[in-house]
């Protein structure tokens, strides 16, 4: 459902539309991810996690913004990923980048479908001392209510993730500050020397790369600036904008609850956090004894993986519609039925994930990290490519933030690949 011209088209004054998606595309950076994220990235110490705090504000804002310059540079306005990738490098790596594309975001979604159903579930028997449910029923009505939220159309679904990520946002800000009285010293008083400072880093990176990432709803972004204010330059302007709005979010709220916690607990504590695989808050509640914060984690879960469901079915939605529509074509078939298709990629979607959740199995972290570098090469270095090759992209040439993101992305691309082949 495209939403109509409005009379803010020509205009550069923020307004509620740039407001939402900065919301959405927070939301769908902000999974259950967050809450092992102080573990994983507090590990090496606080000086290293400074260094950190000071690039993946511009690491995320311009691998971001050159990802959404790419979606749109087509000659042919409201063309997404899959029909760009197509025009700009051929019709034989469209379609594998396209194939690539949706098997990097597809694996996600199916984690988020059974996530959901797991910390519902964990909810109900824990917190709320009731029975299990049947995990087909519960699965079903999870899974069918956010699809169906989705086929509502973009206003209601921008909508929605505003009202669950505001709370998402005051809980994490909450948190952090509740912490505060209970800051040390300890890691303060760990300063690595310079080759475990360097690995340190260099482990760290895909962690806040993939923990910042909102690449899968980019295309939808920059297709709906584009419905919203038709002008080129203006929607370039406001969709920078709000890309920049978006890291600055993601930067003060979620390293603000990182840096609390790592302030709050000592190295060894988290070293002992990472041994039992729980979430940092699950850890925290044990420690404190406190049972308000056990009881916000699964509420924090929820929310951020129903928000980040939205970000994630659009991108997959995108590939796999993209696929179809590439073989399709290559078959001579008449011109697509798009909301014929929209309601088949549901159903699709559907069942998938339905399957997933009921099975509940245990390699789908596995799957998830193998679409780490597919992932990475796709927002990091595809987009710095076509800035050398594409004729619509070249007046991006010669930015010191080109260079940046392609270092940051080899880096994040050659840790991702070490640690799975290792």
């Amino acid at each position: 459902m495209s939403p109509q011209p409005s009379s803010l088209q020509h205009t550069r004054k923020w307004n509620k539309f740039d407001l939402l998606w900065i919301l959405n595309l927070f939301g769908t950076a902000v999974g259950a991810g967050v809450l092992f994220l102080p573990i994983n990235a507090g590990m090496g110490g606080f000086w290293p996690l400074v260094l950190m705090a000071a690039i993946v504000g511009p690491m995320t804002y311009f691998s971001h913004r050159g990802l959404a310059r790419f979606v749109a540079s087509s000659a042919k306005p409201g063309s997404d990923i899959t029909e760009v990738v197509e025009e700009h490098f051929g019709s034989a790596a469209g379609k594998l980048i396209t194939l690539l594309y949706f098997f990097a975001i597809f694996p996600i979604l199916l984690i988020y479908g059974n996530s959901v159903t797991n910390t519902v579930d964990s909810f109900i028997v824990n917190q709320m001392g009731m029975a299990s449910p049947p995990r087909a029923l519960l699965s079903l009505v999870l899974i069918a209510s956010l699809i169906g939220i989705l086929l509502l159309g973009e206003r209601i679904v921008l909508k929605v993730t505003e009202w669950l990520v505001y709370p998402l946002v005051l809980i994490l800000f909450f948190l952090s500050v509740y912490l505060i009285p209970h800051w040390n010293a300890a890691s303060l008083s760990v300063m690595p020397d310079a080759g475990i400072f360097i690995s340190t880093l260099w482990i760290t990176i895909p962690v806040l790369v993939f923990s910042f990432n909102h690449s899968p709803a980019i295309s939808s972004f920059v297709l709906s600036q584009q419905r919203e204010y038709q002008n080129p330059e203006t929607t370039d302007y406001h969709a920078c904008r709000t890309l920049k709005g978006t890291s600055t979010v993601l930067l003060v709220f979620v390293m603000f609850f990182v840096f609390s916690c790592v302030l709050t607990l000592t190295p060894s504590e988290l070293a002992a956090a990472k041994e039992q695989n729980i979430s940092v808050l699950s850890f925290l509640a044990n420690k404190f004894e406190n049972p308000y914060i056990s009881y916000l984690s699964p509420l924090i879960a929820f929310l951020a993986i129903t928000s980040s469901f939205f970000g994630h079915y659009m991108g997959a939605k995108e590939g796999l519609e993209g696929l179809y529509i590439k073989m399709k074509q290559g078959s001579g078939s008449d011109a697509v039925n798009r909301k014929k298709l929209n309601l088949v990629s549901a159903v699709f979607f559907l069942l998938t994930l339905w399957a997933v959740a009921i099975i509940n199995p245990s390699i789908l972290g596995l799957i998830e990290s193998l679409g780490g570098p597919i992932i990475a090469m796709i927002l990091f270095i595809m987009p710095m490519y076509a800035v050398r090759k594409v004729p619509a992209m070249r007046r991006f040439q010669g930015k010191a933030s080109n260079v940046f993101v392609v270092v940051m992305g080899i880096m994040a691309i050659s840790n991702i690949v070490y640690s799975l082949i290792f």
